[in-house]
C-alpha cells in the first residue's frame, strides 16, 4: 500500500513536470504570440520565430516569451532579437509594446512602433540640447515599448527603439515589490528616457546600452535601482538621470558624448544617489552634474574632456565629491555655483582648461585633501563673492605665466589652512577679499617669481604661521587691512612682507626673514600706527 502511494506521487510529480517544461512555438502552434501566451500554463516558454508580428503583447505570469536562436551578436544586438519584431502599430494600439508580469521573462526580441515617434521634434531638441524640451519627470511611464509594473520579472537582450515613450518603464506600486532584472538590451531613438525606473521601483539595470533617447539614457524618478556596467550616449539629456527623490546606486557606467551631462541629478535634498566609479567624458556639458538642491555622494568617478566642468554643482545643490580623477576638461575640473554648497575631499584634478576648482556666485565649498596640478589657469579659483575653506590640498602648476596659483577675487571670503603650494605664476595666491591663510607652505621657483600672497585694494587678509621660500616677497599689500604673524620667509627678493597705504594699522609681528644681503630690508610697513615688532632678520642656513 505504502508502496503504491509513492508511485502515484512519482507520477502525478511527472506530470507537473512535463507540464512545467511545455514549448509553444509561433507561428507553428499558434499564429500570434498573444494567442501562444494566452495558451500557456505558468511555467511555460513561448518559443518565437523570426518575422514581424503587429501586435502588442500581454504576458502572463511565470511564463518566458523568447525568440528562437542562440546568442550570436548582430549589428546592435543579438541576431535572434535583430530578426524577431513585435510591431505595437503606431498610434492604433493601446498599452505598452510588451507588458510583462509576475515571474515572467521577455528575452530577445525587437519592440518597435509603439506610439509616436516623431523625428522633427527629435532633430529640434537635439539639435537645442533640450533647453526647450517640456519637463517631464525622468524616466516618465507613458505608454513605453516594454513596461514593468509592479511585478518581478526579466528583460533581456531586447532591443527597443523608435516609440512615442519611454523604451523600458519600470514602475512601482505600492504594497508591491518591483524589483526587475533589466539587462543586454539596446534602447534607442525612443521619444522618452530608454529606460526610466519610478515610483518606488528597486530594478537592477545591468549591462544595456541606451543611445540617442528623447531624455536620459537611463532616468530616475523616486526609485532605487541599482544600476550597472551601462553603456548610455548620446541621448539629448544624460546618460543617466536622477531626480525627485530617486536613491540609486549608479556605478561602472560610461557615460559620454550626450548633449547635457553623463550623469546628472537634480530636484531636491531627497535626491541622493550614490554615483560611482563611473567613466564620463566627452559630454557636452558637465560629465556628472548635480543641481536644484540635490544631494548626492560622487565618489571614485573619471571625467575628462567633457566641454564645461568635469564634475559640476548649482542652483542649492549639496554634493560629497570625494575621491574623483578629473582632467582635461573645457571648464574648471570641478566646479559649484549658485548657493551650491559642495564637499570636495581627496581628488586628483589635473591639466583642466581653466581652473582645477572653481566656486563661484554665492556658492559655498568645503575643499579638503585634494591634489591639484597643472591646470591651465589656477589651481583653485574663489571669486564673485563665493566662500570657501581649503584645508591640506596640494596646488602645484610647472608652467609660469601671469595667472595666480589661487584666486580669491571678487569679495570672496576664504579660510586656507596647512595646504602646499608650488609654483604660480604672478602669485601663489591672489587675495581681493576677506581671506585667512595658516599653517601652509608656500614653495616657490625664486625670487623673480612674484609674490606668494598679493593683497589687492580693500581687502582682510590675516597671515600666519606659514613658510615661504623662493618668492619676490612673501605678502605684498596695498590699501588693505593686514595682520601678518608667525611666519618664516627664506629665499626672497629685496622685502620679506611689503604694507602700502594700510586701510587699518597694520600688525606684522614675530616673522623671521632669512638672508644673507645686509642691505635688506626685510619688513616694509607704511604708516605711524602700525604694530610692527619682534621681526627678525637671520643669516641663511646652507
Amino acid at each position: 500500500m505504502q508502496t503504491s502511494h509513492v508511485i502515484a506521487a512519482c507520477a502525478v510529480l511527472m506530470q507537473a513536470s512535463t507540464a512545467i517544461a511545455a514549448t509553444l512555438h509561433v507561428p507553428a502552434d499558434h499564429k500570434t504570440i498573444q494567442a501562444a501566451i494566452d495558451a500557456a500554463q505558468p511555467g511555460d516558454t513561448v518559443l518565437v520565430a523570426s518575422g514581424r508580428y503587429q501586435e502588442r503583447i500581454v504576458l502572463k505570469p511565470r511564463i518566458t516569451l523568447r525568440s528562437v536562436g542562440d546568442d550570436t551578436k548582430g549589428k546592435l544586438g543579438l541576431k535572434r532579437a535583430e530578426a524577431t519584431v513585435i510591431d505595437g502599430g503606431g498610434e492604433n494600439g493601446k498599452g505598452p509594446g510588451v507588458t510583462l508580469a509576475a515571474g515572467a521573462a521577455l528575452d530577445g526580441f525587437t519592440v518597435t512602433n509603439v506610439g509616436k515617434y516623431d523625428d522633427a521634434s527629435w532633430q529640434h531638441h537635439h539639435k537645442t540640447q533640450g533647453n526647450e524640451q517640456k519637463h517631464e519627470h525622468i524616466g516618465h511611464f507613458g505608454t513605453p515599448g516594454i513596461g514593468v509594473e509592479g511585478v518581478n520579472c526579466v528583460v533581456r537582450n531586447n532591443i527597443v527603439h523608435h516609440n512615442g515613450g519611454t523604451g523600458i518603464a519600470i514602475r512601482g506600486v505600492q504594497g508591491k515589490d518591483t524589483s526587475p532584472l533589466v539587462t543586454r538590451n539596446v534602447t534607442y531613438r525612443n521619444m522618452g528616457g530608454g529606460i526610466g525606473s519610478m515610483n518606488g521601483s528597486s530594478a537592477t539595470i545591468t549591462h544595456n546600452v541606451c543611445f540617442q533617447n528623447f531624455y536620459a539614457g537611463i532616468g530616475h524618478d523616486n526609485a532605487s535601482p541599482r544600476v550597472e556596467h551601462n553603456d548610455c550616449y548620446e541621448n539629448i539629456r544624460a546618460g543617466i538621470g536622477v531626480s525627485e527623490g530617486a536613491c540609486p546606486i549608479v556605478r561602472y557606467n560610461r557615460c559620454h558624448h550626450n548633449r547635457r551631462a553623463g550623469i546628472g541629478s537634480r530636484t531636491g535634498a531627497n535626491t541622493q544617489p550614490v554615483i560611482a566609479h563611473n567613466d564620463c567624458f566627452e559630454n557636452d556639458m558637465a560629465g556628472i552634474g548635480s543641481d536644484e538642491g540635490a544631494a548626492p555622494i560622487i565618489r571614485n568617478n573619471k571625467c575628462y574632456r567633457n566641454k564645461m566642468a568635469g564634475i559640476g554643482s548649482q542652483y542649492g545643490a549639496s554634493p560629497i565629491i570625494i575621491g574623483n580623477e578629473v582632467y582635461d576638461n573645457a571648464m574648471s575640473g570641478i566646479g559649484c555655483r549658485d548657493k551650491a554648497k559642495p564637499l570636495i575631499a581627496d581628488n586628483h584634478v589635473h591639466h583642466n582648461k581653466t581652473a582645477g576648482i572653481g566656486v563661484r556666485s554665492g556658492a559655498s565649498a568645503l575643499i579638503r585633501g585634494n591634489t591639484v596640478i597643472d591646470n591651465k589657469l589656477v589651481a583653485i579659483g574663489v571669486p564673485d563673492g563665493a566662500s570657501a575653506v581649503i584645508i591640506g590640498n596640494k596646488l602645484s602648476r610647472k608652467g609660469g605665466g601671469a595667472p595666480p596659483l589661487v584666486a580669491l577675487r571678487g569679495g570672496a571670503n576664504v579660510v586656507m589652512r596647512d595646504n602646499t603650494l608650488s609654483g604660480g605664476g604672478v602669485a601663489a595666491v591672489l587675495v581681493q577679499g576677506r581671506v585667512r591663510l595658516s599653517d601652509n607652505h608656500f614653495r616657490g621657483r625664486g625670487e623673480g617669481q612674484g609674490s606668494a600672497v598679493w593683497v589687492w585694494a580693500d581687502s582682510d587678509v590675516q597671515v600666519t604661521d606659514n613658510t615661504f621660500d623662493g618668492y619676490r616677497h612673501a605678502i605684498n599689500a596695498s590699501k588693505s587691512a593686514v595682520h601678518a604673524s608667525d611666519n618664516r620667509v627664506a629665499r626672497f627678493g629685496n622685502a620679506a612682507i611689503i604694507v602700502k597705504q594700510p586701510t587699518k594699522p597694520a600688525v606684522v609681528v614675530n616673522n623671521t626673514a632669512a638672508t644673507d644681503d645686509k642691505t635688506v630690508k626685510a619688513f616694509v610697513v607704511e604708516g605711524e600706527a602700525n604694530t610692527v615688532q619682534n621681526n627678525k632678520v637671520t643669516p641663511t642656513t646652507n
